[in-house]
């Protein structure tokens, strides 16, 4: 068993589209307008895992988006291999950070604004 997709309710769809191709860097894998169905990869693995950029038309799922992000609860979380290098990368590109990289147990974090209502948390690995 493995894990195949994932989703991420956002706001607006082509702005999410927009915002996790060209500011992040995913790939658009999978676009089918007439149910509003698209999906995201890491550029460094086209084949690997696709995000689903979900509508959050569902009330229970703006709820509940709405309701993490209060909280400052990230929806997701992507792994770098520098995370520092990805922070200033992401910085000159206008992301807003609510978190700068914090040494946490086993890794670096950080946690940024996507634009399309989730906190999205950036975690490389660090030695035990």
């Amino acid at each position: 068993m493995r894990i195949n997709l994932t989703s991420v309710f956002v706001d607006d769809t082509n702005k999410a589209l927009q915002f996790y191709t060209e500011v992040l860097g995913f790939v658009k894998k999978v676009h089918i307008p007439e149910i509003n169905w698209i999906t995201v990869v890491s550029s460094e693995d086209t084949e690997g895992t696709q995000l689903l950029l979900e509508p959050n038309s569902n009330p229970a799922a703006l709820v509940y988006q709405s309701g993490i992000f209060e909280q400052g609860i990230p929806a997701t979380s992507f792994a770098v291999e520098d995370i520092e290098k990805e922070y200033e990368r992401l910085l000159k590109l206008g992301v807003k950070f609510t978190m700068k990289p914090t040494n946490s147990i086993g890794a670096i974090v950080a946690v940024f604004h996507d634009t399309c209502g989730n906190l999205i948390q950036l975690h490389q690995v660090t030695a035990s």
